[in-house]
């Protein structure tokens, strides 16, 4: 019965969704309240009907239901009790189900918290909300529903795919998730606002928490997913340039365009038409990623689909969306007022060449993803398009993009003085041109754009507080009043420095981990030993080992620095019987920020194994540095100025019961 309660809830939940689609339009219309406010009160039961159906999904992996399609194809009685919960999620049914499900629960926190909203403004953005539901929950009940009974239930179920049994499960496709289908709530203000032909400053400062929020979500997921495919997947790397990857960061691209575009637009006024399109355009590459992900075209850890109607009716979704939605601007765009005016040097134009420039970078992600499909539709030829592509086409426009990150808050609104922005960073500037001496001077090879790429991350980190200490008049105040100034500084001024320093430290850990990492591959018997620089690794031996759900063989090394022994790494195979798979389980040791990195190859009859050894300096920067954004972008969220909603306008003071005079 759980099944049927699960497949019931959703069915309510789309009828709900129905409601919540026309009734609020209808109600803005002929200007009624009570018709308007039907969409709150739909959005928040929508959600309760779709948690009450995920919970059964997740009650029936608990209990190894195997009458259930989903639970017999993704689980096994054995598998750890973490496992089967991060199994609902493993697989395609599952994952769509957890996409309606964050879906619903930010219609319902639009419902909860932006009842300070005009009224007609909440109604419609809950009923494009409730139109984007709709789609999704008839995919699922149509093609992809995870509550399919087995008329015949077997014993025991096939297991979740191996390299998917991992902690990092638990947090990355929710993560993910939470930024992708954050992005809808944009969207939907956007087409609300086309809809009502009005959009103002009070728009922006509304849409931007929301897509704050989603921004943050979709950086800890994107971070999640590299550091699970740097230890998870044994190949030493943490990016690829794979189509799936290049899914993920295409809307991340926009979205922070799309929040610096917002900035803009409150405080000045500007760039109103241009804002609403990044805002359809981020979530249509959300939705785009989707359709990557889960329409089979991709061969892919994360592509679980291949049924074709599936991939029909994504694109379908795609089609009605991203096509309806771009027309629709095209239409309305026109009769939008134009905003305000501003100079080039100045931080809305910072701003712009920001956006300038992440856009045109999404751009060439977008075209190196999708051509190789395309071209294979149109003409049936396959081709590759790799990280050379890539790292040459996108380097050059991010670079620029870092070198104007420290000018932007030192300019001014309206009309900036660059020369005295320059002269405020010139002890930054210094300090990167001698990190750019120090590493020259250092390095043992690689590429010569290294230390000016250090150099750069180094200007990004001390420009960060060079503008904290300008606000603060650290240096030319004294240290009270300076202590008095930092405290009383907006959160929204802390969380952009540090947003901005973790772009720095990141940089430096991609540039280090890049240049300067050491390999060694080699097939090594008992006692072998491999050197990595001032590291070495030797060879001690295999056991093995009954997991819960699995065969596991370990290889122990010890490892010594300078001939001092500075600990052991145990890295493994893993035998899987029910699936008839095997995946390799790299062994990490964590030098400061940086890392020893083991992963084991075949297992030879005499004892011998191959192993491939690596030592990876600066690595761990990597995801400090989009964790060091992420924090600064809760900050932003934290202040009382960037409140979901909006403030309700102050009532007029009266004199007794009689109104003042005009």
């Amino acid at each position: 019965m759980i099944a049927e309660g699960g497949h019931y809830a959703l069915v309510l939940a789309l009828g709900l969704a129905l409601i919540q689609s026309f009734v609020p339009l209808i109600g803005a219309r002929v200007k009624d309240p009570a018709l308007m406010n039907v969409s709150r009160s739909t959005a928040i039961v929508q959600f309760a009907f779709v948690l009450l159906s995920f919970l059964a999904l997740i009650s029936l992996h608990v209990m190894s239901d195997f009458s259930v399609v989903n639970v017999y194809e993704n689980s096994h009685s054995l598998k750890p009790l973490i496992y089967k919960i991060t199994g609902v999620w493993g697989n395609h049914e599952g994952s769509m189900l957890l996409w309606v499900f964050i879906l619903s629960l930010f219609g319902a926190l639009v419902a909860i918290f932006g009842a300070n909203l005009p009224l007609s403004l909440r109604a419609h953005v809950l009923a494009v909300q409730a139109w984007i539901a709709t789609a999704f929950y008839l995919f699922i009940l149509l093609t992809s529903n995870p509550f399919l009974r087995i008329a015949n239930p077997p014993l025991e179920g096939r297991d979740l795919n191996p390299i998917l049994q991992d902690p990092g499960l638990a947090v990355h496709p929710p993560m993910l998730y939470l930024g992708y289908v954050g992005f809808s709530i944009s969207f939907s203000f956007a087409i609300a606002a086309l809809i009502e032909g009005r959009i103002d400053a009070a728009w922006a400062r509304w849409v931007r928490p929301w897509t704050l929020m989603a921004w943050i979500f979709l950086t800890l997921g994107i971070a999640m997913g590299s550091y699970w495919a740097y230890y998870e997947l044994g190949w030493g790397g943490w990016w690829f340039w794979d189509p799936v990857e290049n899914a993920s960061l295409m809307p991340w691209l926009a979205g922070t365009a799309l929040l610096h575009s917002a900035v803009v637009m409150e405080k000045r006024e500007a760039l109103k038409i241009w804002t609403v399109l990044l805002a359809i355009l981020t979530f249509s590459l959300s939705l785009l990623g989707t359709f990557l992900v889960r329409s089979g075209v991709l061969t892919s850890v994360h592509a679980f689909a291949t049924d074709p109607r599936r991939g029909v009716f994504i694109l379908m979704i795609l089609c009605v969306f991203i096509g309806g939605s771009l027309s629709f601007y095209a239409w309305r765009a026109a009769s939008l007022k134009q905003g305000g005016l501003f100079a080039p040097i100045s931080r809305e134009g910072a701003l712009v060449l920001n956006n300038l420039l992440l856009t045109t970078a999404c751009a060439t992600v977008f075209v190196g993803t999708l051509y190789p499909l395309a071209l294979e539709v149109v003409t049936g030829e396959k081709i590759s398009v790799g990280a050379p592509f890539f790292n040459l086409t996108f380097a050059p426009l991010f670079l620029p993009l870092l070198l104007a990150v420290p000018f932007g808050p030192l300019l001014a609104w309206k009309r900036g003085d660059l020369v005295g922005a320059a002269q405020r960073l010139m002890m930054a500037g210094i300090v990167a041109l001698v990190a750019i001496a120090i590493v020259w001077a250092w390095q043992r090879g690689g590429s010569a754009f290294a230390p000016l790429a250090i150099g750069l991350a180094v200007f990004v980190i001390l420009g960060s507080a060079v503008d904290i200490a300008e606000r603060v008049k650290l240096f030319r105040a004294p240290i009270a009043t300076s202590w008095s100034r930092a405290t009383g500084l907006p959160r929204s001024a802390w969380g952009t420095a540090f947003a901005h320093a973790g772009l720095g430290i990141a940089l430096i850990g991609i540039v280090c981990e890049s240049t300067w990492n050491i390999e060694h591959i080699a097939t090594m018997r008992l006692n072998d030993t491999a050197q990595l620089g001032s590291y070495s690794a030797t060879f001690d031996g295999m056991t093995s080992r009954q997991g819960p759900n699995y065969r596991e063989d370990i290889a122990t090394f010890t490892i010594r620095q300078g001939g001092v022994e500075v600990g052991t790494m145990t890295p493994s195979k893993r035998s899987f019987t029910t699936r008839g798979m095997s995946t390799t389980e790299a062994a990490l040791m964590t030098r400061g920020v940086s890392q020893l990195y083991i992963s084991l190859g075949a297992a030879e009859p005499n004892g011998s194994i191959t192993a491939r050894i690596y030592y990876k300096p600066m690595v761990l920067l990597i995801w400090f540095g989009p964790v060091l954004m992420a924090f600064g972008g809760m900050l932003s969220l934290s202040d009382r100025r960037l409140r979901v909603g909006a403030p309700k306008p102050a009532r007029p003071k009266l004199s007794g019961l009689a109104q003042p005079a005009e």
